[in-house]
């Protein structure tokens, strides 16, 4: 499909669920079609697992025909798939456009998270992240976003995986800078796909009017900061919206998240040897996210191309928490999955697999 057709063509995964209903609902009744037909699509699209509405069997032939016409198919074309030998999952999704995008699933007992994209590439320059240094492409849309929970879900299933307990907006780009794609995307997974709220963690570097927006929202959604550093002088080496967002104006922005009740707060913290990890910098970390009821989640840096950096040793990180809890702080050291397929943290680079150089800046 070219980019000219996907815009000819309604994308219904990008509509809120009512919306797409009576999409539907129009469509069909200008066929002169019975009003039990919306049913049954709208079944297919937020239930069923149909890749194009030809694999839509209840439906009649003509209509199928007719869908197709009218709407963006509710699939993305898989690039490719790799497993890693933790059971991670990283699927490469193409877009109409040709542009490339990554999703991991991300397997642990009877637990099932999806890490999802919101960007094609990422403007934040970030100096631990592939993506990043990938450069930025465009904004997804909604439809581009939900498609890939729907898409992981039908894969899942086929391969014996449990259901998709948890998604979380930890993919290729910066959620909170697509704003006008990601709110809807929220309710379209939340109240068209049925995914508890609590169920949905967006990631931001510190995109203030984004998390105050996100306050402002009555469903719970919960919010994960990458702090990386627990002061401004630091933190700027390393992500660069610091500049614009400092880290006093970033803390009121989640006061204000925290106060709205019932908005779960995590700090992403990766651990870079010699960089982040001094034991200073962790008593600094407790003053600075001490008062909220929040978890601090230490990762282990994973290598990318062109940084020399290396995760904190064992002892270090262990120390590094350690002196977290003894300040009272509430802690958990996240276990690297997929760093064989390049799925780990910070390592989402879909530009690389084909050997692409991407544009820089936005």
């Amino acid at each position: 499909m070219t980019a000219p057709e996907a815009r000819t063509r309604t994308d219904l995964l990008s509509l809120p669920p009512e919306e797409a209903e009576a999409t539907l609902a129009r469509h069909f009744a200008t066929r002169d079609q019975p009003s039990y037909r919306t049913e049954q699509a709208v079944r297919w699209l937020y239930e069923g697992d149909a890749a194009g509405f030809g694999e839509m069997t209840n439906l009649p032939l003509a209509e199928r025909a007719a869908l197709e016409d009218a709407f963006v198919p509710p699939a993305l074309p898989v690039a490719r798939v790799d497993r890693s030998r933790d059971g991670t999952a990283k699927h490469l999704w193409r877009l109409h456009d040709n542009e490339l995008i990554e999703s991991v699933l991300i397997p642990a007992g009877r637990r099932l998270t999806l890490c999802i994209s919101s960007q094609a590439g990422c403007a934040m320059a970030c100096t631990f992240c592939a993506t990043g240094w990938a450069g930025y492409r465009r904004q997804l849309t909604a439809g581009e976003i939900t498609a890939q929970y729907r898409g992981a879900r039908a894969w899942a299933r086929s391969e014996g995986y449990p259901d998709i307990s948890n998604i979380v907006f930890m993919g290729m780009g910066e959620p909170l800078v697509n704003r006008k794609a990601v709110i809807p995307a929220l309710g379209i997974l939340n109240h068209g796909f049925g995914v508890g709220a609590r169920r949905i963690t967006v990631s931001t570097v510190g995109i203030v009017p984004g998390i105050l927006e996100m306050a402002e929202m009555p469903e719970q959604y919960r919010l994960a900061v990458s702090l990386h550093a627990p002061n401004h002088e630091l933190r700027q080496t390393l992500i660069p919206v610091e500049r614009k967002y400092p880290l006093p104006e970033l803390m009121e922005a989640l006061r204000a998240f925290e106060r709205a009740g019932g908005k779960r707060i995590t700090f992403e913290y990766v651990m870079i040897d010699q960089v982040n990890d001094h034991p200073e910098l962790a008593e600094e970390l407790a003053r600075q996210v001490g008062e909220f009821n929040a978890l601090v989640n230490l990762i282990p840096y994973n290598p990318i191309p062109g940084r020399e950096w290396v995760s904190s040793s064992p002892p270090r990180l262990r120390a590094f928490a350690a002196r977290l809890e003894e300040m009272g702080i509430n802690v958990s050291v996240r276990e690297p999955r997929g760093r064989d397929i390049a799925a780990a943290c910070g390592q989402l680079r879909a530009d690389a697999v084909e050997g692409r150089t991407a544009p820089v800046g936005v």
